[in-house]
């Protein structure tokens, strides 16, 4: 989704900002490390973690931009949870974007990607 939306309105981005590199996540996206350090932080569900991830996104961005990330991020967790929960498959994963995404990502190297179905 980050990758289409970015060639919409024609913003570079480095997909590598979402495997933690923070120079990655600050291309083309304002307070991309910052939200990228956030956004690990949920994820990784640590709480010190969170608080200062969460306290270097505001004094950086602003409550606006901090309230809008946790609304983002609640957002997935919901989606995917309904997604996980029902079996509903979530793209085409043969598609040759989602091959090309996969491989940019290192996705593969996840204990996860057993799930995956082989794509030719």
């Amino acid at each position: 989704m980050l990758r289409v939306s970015a060639q919409t309105t024609g913003t570079e981005i480095d997909l590598t900002g979402i495997n933690g590199d923070a120079d990655g996540a600050a291309r083309g996206i304002p307070f991309g490390s910052e939200l990228m350090r956030f956004g690990e932080a949920i994820a990784l569900r640590e709480p010190a973690r969170l608080a200062n991830a969460r306290t270097a996104l505001f004094e950086q961005a602003g409550s606006r931009v901090l309230v809008d990330a946790a609304g983002v991020a609640a957002n997935f967790q919901r989606m995917v949870r309904i997604a996980d929960s029902t079996g509903i498959p979530v793209d085409d994963t043969t598609s040759a974007l989602g091959r090309d995404v996969r491989a940019t990502l290192g996705l593969e190297r996840f204990p996860g990607a057993r799930n995956t179905p082989a794509t030719g």
